[in-house]
């Protein structure tokens, strides 16, 4: 994926964050929560996460960022 489909599927968000619980309709199916807890529980998920609730939510912006950086051609 190229930087233009990653700002194209953060334009579409219509939030400033991104739920744990909805990484999978994010991503169109490609990761899932899981694949984000696990991430998260080895230091290695998203940074600036936060509670609401009892929901794990992660800022668009650093998702995203996050996604770059595991995203490979």
């Amino acid at each position: 994926m190229d930087t233009k489909t990653f700002r194209e599927m953060a334009e579409k968000w219509p939030s400033t964050v991104v739920a744990r619980g909805q990484v999978k309709t994010f991503t169109g199916g490609a990761l899932s929560g899981k694949t984000v807890a696990n991430a998260d529980s080895q230091g290695n998920g998203p940074e600036g996460r936060f509670k609401v609730g009892r929901q794990t939510v992660y800022p668009v912006t650093n998702f995203i960022s996050w996604l770059e950086k595991r995203c490979s051609n």
